[in-house]
Formats: structure tokens, sequence, C-alpha cells
């Protein structure tokens, strides 16, 4: 049986017709596309609503640390709340010092991760 294509076919640019710097070019444009995204526009002023923005430039480490220092503040502030609630209320703030709590264990993992002391 006779084929009509080289088994495997060839794969090279100029003997299928095509010029290699086109090839290489159009390869170049595709992977840019895909692994080097264009970073959105950051300088968009806030919405009317929003009250708080985080100043641009600033490392995950320090924004990490600040996370750790607001859940720690949290907890102390829903601490004091619980003990003085009874019945459901204080069900309600215990649940609520658990999830500030995990989330402060977590905060302190990725830190632990970034910088181990």
């Amino acid at each position: 049986m006779f084929k009509a294509t080289p088994n495997p076919p060839e794969t090279d640019a100029s003997s299928a017709g095509l010029d290699p710097k086109k090839v290489q070019e159009a390869t170049d444009r595709a992977l840019d596309y895909y692994l080097k995204p264009k970073e959105a526009d950051t300088k968009s002023d806030p919405s009317p609503a929003q009250l708080f923005t985080v100043v641009e430039g600033i490392d995950n480490e320090t924004l990490l640390a600040n996370l750790s220092e607001n859940l720690a503040s949290a907890n102390a502030m829903i601490n004091d709340l619980t003990f003085d609630l009874e019945g459901s209320r204080r069900r309600v703030a215990m649940g609520i010092l658990q999830v500030i709590e995990l989330s402060e264990l977590l905060a302190n993992r990725v830190l632990d991760n970034i910088d181990p002391r």
C-alpha cells in the first residue's frame, strides 16, 4: 500500500513551504499571549463606595503581618465580648471567635512559610 505522506509527516517549516522566521514570530506571539498576559490597568479610580484602599507595591510579607495583627485584635475584641454574653448569642460569638482563630493560624503559617524563623 502506498502512502501519500511520509511516515511520520515532515514537520520542518521550510519543507512545508513556510518561512521559518514567520513561524517563529507566530510561535512567540502565541506563547506571549498565553504565558505573559498583559497587566490590568491598576491605575483605575476606586469606586465612591470604597472607603479604604491598600497602597500599591507593598510586599506580601508586610500584608500578611498586618493581616495577622488585625486578626489578633479581632480575636481579643470578640474574646472580651463573648464572656459578657449568655445563651445563643454567646454561641454565635464563640463561632466567630473560632473562625478568627483559624484564620489567624492560616495567616501565621503563610508567614512562617515565607520567612521561617
